[in-house]
C-alpha cells in the first residue's frame, strides 16, 4: 500500500474515532432541568449540557426583565410610558421594530398600545359591565400602534398622545424564550426545549432521544384549570411555538361561544369563533405576535396571513354552528401533527 494510500486509511479512521467519540460523548452527557418563575409566569428549560446554566439563564430573564416589563419601576419600557427620559437598549429596539412590522403586516391587528382597552374590558367582563360607549371612545384616542414611532436615531420613541402606553406582553414571553435559545446556542448546545408561560423554542432532541413533541390544550369551561385536555400535540423540533387563546375565559352572544380578545380598532371584543391559535414560526417572538393577531383577524383574516406568510403554520381551535369544537390547520402543519 502506497504511502499516499496510508495515509488516506489514518484519517479515515481518525474520523471514524472521533464521530464514534462525540457520539458516546453526547449518549453520556446529562440533561439539565431548570423552573423557575419570569414575567408573572413559570418557565421550564431543559437542555443537554455538563452544567448547570440557571444562573446565566435568569440573567439574561433579567435582562429582558429590565427591559420590556410594564410592572418594572426601573425598566426601560416602564421609563418610556411615563415619558422620562431613557436610552433604548438593543432588547427593547428588537421588540419594538418587529412589533411595528406585524402591526402593518396584520392591518394593526396586533397592537402593543391595545392594554388600557384589554384592561377597561378585563374589569368590565369580571364585574358583569361592560364598559361604557363613551369610555370606549376616549381610550381609543390612546390606542393605535401608528401613534408611537422611533426617532430617527433610534434613541427615543415618538408618541403623538403622551397617554399612550407600550405593553409588550403580547410578545416578550415570546422573545425571552428567542434568548434563552440564543444563550444555549451559544454553548454549544445542541439539544434543548425552552418554555416560558406556554411558549416554547426547540432544538435537537429530548432526553428521550426523541423529538420534542409539545401538547396543545382544548379550551374549555373549567375555569379552576382542573382539566388539562390536550387538543393535539405537535412535534415542533427545531421550531418554535406560541399559542394564545382565552382558555377557560369566553362569552357567549347568540348562544356562541367567543374569546375575550379585543381588536385594537373598534375598542370592542371581536365576534370570531377562534378560542386558541398556536403557531410555529422560525422564532418565538414572531410566533407570539402572530398568534395574537390570529385571535383577534379570525379565520378569513388568518389564512390571508399565511397566505402572505408561508413560512408560518397556525393550529386554530374554533366553535362551528353547532357550538361543537373543530380545527382547522396549514396544509404544513399536517406532518407536526402527532397522533396522541
Amino acid at each position: 500500500m502506497s504511502k499516499k494510500n496510508l495515509l488516506r486509511l489514518a484519517f479515515l479512521l481518525f474520523l471514524i474515532i472521533g464521530t464514534i467519540l462525540i457520539i458516546r460523548q453526547q449518549h453520556e452527557m446529562p440533561y439539565q432541568h431548570n423552573s423557575g418563575l419570569v414575567f408573572g409566569t413559570v418557565y421550564n428549560i431543559t437542555y443537554q449540557h455538563d452544567r448547570d446554566l440557571q444562573k446565566e439563564i435568569e440573567a439574561e430573564l433579567m435582562k429582558v426583565d429590565n427591559s420590556l416589563s410594564p410592572f418594572n419601576e426601573q425598566s426601560v419600557i416602564t421609563k418610556v410610558n411615563r415619558n422620562e427620559p431613557v436610552e433604548l437598549n438593543k432588547m427593547f429596539l428588537d421588540v419594538f421594530t418587529l412589533a411595528e412590522k406585524i402591526s402593518q403586516e396584520t392591518d394593526g391587528a396586533f397592537d402593543v398600545t391595545v392594554a388600557p382597552l384589554v384592561n377597561a374590558w378585563g374589569f368590565g367582563f369580571k364585574q358583569g359591565i361592560s364598559p361604557t360607549e363613551q369610555t370606549i371612545d376616549s381610550l381609543r384616542q390612546v390606542v393605535g400602534f401608528q401613534k408611537v414611532s422611533l426617532t430617527a436615531d433610534s434613541k427615543t420613541v415618538k408618541k403623538q398622545d403622551p397617554r399612550i402606553m407600550l405593553d409588550c406582553s403580547a410578545i416578550a414571553k415570546g422573545y425571552g424564550c428567542d434568548v434563552v435559545a440564543e444563550l444555549l446556542k451559544n454553548n454549544g448546545i445542541q439539544n434543548f426545549m425552552v418554555e416560558i408561560g406556554g411558549e416554547v423554542v426547540t432544538k435537537g432532541v429530548s432526553d428521550k432521544r426523541v423529538p420534542w413533541r409539545i401538547g396543545v390544550t382544548k379550551p374549555t369551561d373549567d375555569t379552576i384549570s382542573v382539566n388539562n385536555e390536550l387538543q393535539t400535540i405537535l412535534n415542533v423540533t427545531n421550531k418554535a411555538m406560541a399559542t394564545s387563546g382565552n382558555y377557560r375565559n369566553f362569552y357567549y352572544k347568540g348562544g356562541k361561544k367567543y374569546a375575550h380578545t379585543i381588536d385594537p380598532k373598534t375598542g370592542y371584543p371581536v365576534q370570531h369563533n377562534i378560542l386558541s391559535a398556536t403557531v410555529l414560526a422560525d422564532n418565538c417572538a414572531t410566533a407570539d405576535a402572530y398568534a395574537t393577531s390570529f385571535m383577534v383577524l379570525g379565520m378569513e383574516g388568518t389564512r390571508r396571513i399565511l397566505d402572505k406568510h408561508p413560512e408560518l403554520m397556525a393550529y386554530l381551535i374554533y366553535t362551528d354552528d353547532k357550538g361543537d369544537y373543530s380545527v382547522w390547520y396549514s396544509p404544513s402543519m399536517e406532518d407536526k401533527i402527532v397522533d396522541n
